[in-house]
């Protein structure tokens, strides 16, 4: 099993998830040249893709969603009441996503399945979901655009080997920051985005010991550093105590991140 992030930040989300004959896409946020090009450097040709998965409807999660399920024949998968959005048209098969349970994920030929939760969490465009992946043994995590920590999201996806995880901004940089009063609101509100503070506590809710890779994900750009976010972490699992074992990366928004084993 591999996970590779694709692109992760405000202007598009993506991330791969391959296992065995699966492979399957969790968001595609980028626009259609850009999204087709990180398939490119990802060494996906046409039809190699089965399943295209969403977290919710936000064009910088959603955009080309529809457009990549019906270049690569894959099924789109999102909530039931998003399927008539125009970006999910596109896609000539969709399947309703069975939030809060478990699902299979197979391969075109049948001999092979990766099996996906999707778990509800609190984020202003509903529902949101985050996406607990299994395979043989192996367990991988995304979860990003939750607005506050929650212990029973970290009970539903727990057991990671790789986390992807958000650590969206730092307070003084957002309040120095471009944006206005309404947009800090509401990232900083209980349904908006996690902080760096935030996406530590919600780490220390997460991390097992299964956990040897952590990705941090949907780092702002205009109100976060990697360096910061970087930092906020390692302090964490320092004091966790697994710190010499966790290998920690940044997820940058406009490059791919290499595969990574799970």
């Amino acid at each position: 099993m591999h996970i590779q992030v694709l692109s992760s930040g405000s202007e598009g989300n993506s991330t791969l998830v391959r296992a065995g004959e699966v492979a399957a896409l969790v968001d595609a946020g980028l626009g259609r040249e850009a999204m087709l090009g990180r398939l490119e450097v990802a060494r996906l040709g046409p039809g190699a893709i089965q399943h295209v998965l969403v977290t919710h409807g936000h064009l910088d999660h959603a955009r080309s969603a529809g457009l990549v399920a019906k270049r690569e024949r894959a099924t789109l998968h999102a909530a039931d009441s998003m399927l008539t959005h125009p970006w999910a048209r596109r896609a000539k098969t969709c399947a309703a996503l069975a939030i809060g349970r478990d699902s299979p994920l197979a391969s075109r030929t049948g001999g092979d399945e990766m099996r996906v939760r999707s778990v509800p969490i609190p984020h202003d465009c509903d529902p949101t979901v985050a996406f607990r992946f299994e395979h043989e043994g192996r367990v991988a995590a995304i979860l990003t655009d939750i607005g506050r920590p929650d212990a029973e999201v970290a009970r539903q996806l727990g057991g990671a080997h790789v986390l992807v995880l958000e650590f969206n901004y730092d307070p003084e940089l957002m309040a120095r920051g471009p944006y206005p009063a309404v947009l800090q609101r509401r990232i900083a509100g209980g349904r908006g985005h996690m902080s760096n503070a935030q996406g530590a506590e919600m780490l220390e809710l997460l991390a097992s010991e299964n956990l040897h890779t952590l990705v941090l994900a949907h780092i702002s750009q205009k109100t976060n550093r990697p360096d910061i976010a970087l930092e906020t972490a390692h302090a964490t699992l320092e004091r966790l105590g697994i710190a010499n074992r966790v290998r920690v990366l940044a997820a940058p928004q406009h490059e791919a991140l290499p595969n990574l084993p799970v």
